[in-house]
């Protein structure tokens, strides 16, 4: 178990899990994903962790087959920039390994924001707290769960 799925199933929320044998020599942890569960990587999101320029960590959530556009995300904020978060300051303050960062069951409550392709879909895939883990859900649940906006924060 993990605190996702800890958090899934205390707010009954409909949700399937989903596993695969994790290649630590993956290039990409969701991409790997979504190979090795035949999923399409459009509907497969990563949990990625930003700061502004005032120190706050933020999480997006964003397609895997994509990136995320810091830019916007700080925009989204109301920041004046955002950079990628130091590893081990996300892995702190999530209580997750990277590269099996769910954006449900964090340590801390930070902000979250998906990228609005979500909503596209009847459900999406995002990591369920490890490494070879998945949940899939829809994207409203997960905004419900995270208190997330839905904001335009990918790029192809």
């Amino acid at each position: 178990m993990t605190p996702a799925i800890d958090l899934l199933k205390k707010a009954r929320a409909e949700h399937r899990l989903l596993s695969y044998e994790h290649d630590p020599k993956a290039p990409s942890y969701g991409l790997e994903a979504a190979e090795k569960l035949g999923l399409e990587a459009a509907r497969v999101f990563k949990t990625l962790l930003a700061a502004t320029e005032k120190g706050e960590l933020l999480v997006a959530v964003v397609p895997v087959a994509g990136s995320l556009d810091l830019k916007a995300l700080a925009h989204a904020a109301g920041a004046k920039k955002a950079d990628m978060a130091d590893p081990n300051a996300a892995q702190r303050a999530t209580g997750y390994l990277v590269g099996g960062i769910s954006p449900l069951g964090q340590k801390k409550r930070l902000r979250t924001f998906i990228d609005e392709s979500a909503r596209d879909f009847p459900s999406i895939h995002v990591s369920a707290g490890r490494r070879g883990l998945e949940v899939e859900l829809s994207a409203d649940t997960l905004a419900s769960l995270t208190a997330a906006q839905f904001a335009a924060i990918g790029r192809s």
